[in-house]
């Protein structure tokens, strides 16, 4: 399932992002968004959501939440 239909408050594992972007790769690897981390939407808004990464929160737009499938 995509992170955009995840549910908030509950944890999930990224299993894989699916993007052609390099740049996007590396800066989500920066953030500690890859493979086998915890992610948990903290809340969604109508364009976009806040997820919790590690010890920090960000706020991504709905186009990149569909590219983040979690188990």
């Amino acid at each position: 399932m995509s992170l955009k239909n995840a549910k908030e408050g509950i944890e999930y594992i990224i299993r894989k992002i699916e993007t052609d972007d390099e740049e996007l790769n590396s800066f989500l690897f920066s953030l500690g968004c890859y493979s086998g981390e915890p992610i948990t939407v903290v809340s969604k808004l109508k364009r976009s959501c806040t997820v919790s990464i590690k010890d920090g929160r960000y706020n991504i737009d709905n186009q990149l939440a569909d590219a983040i499938f979690v188990e």
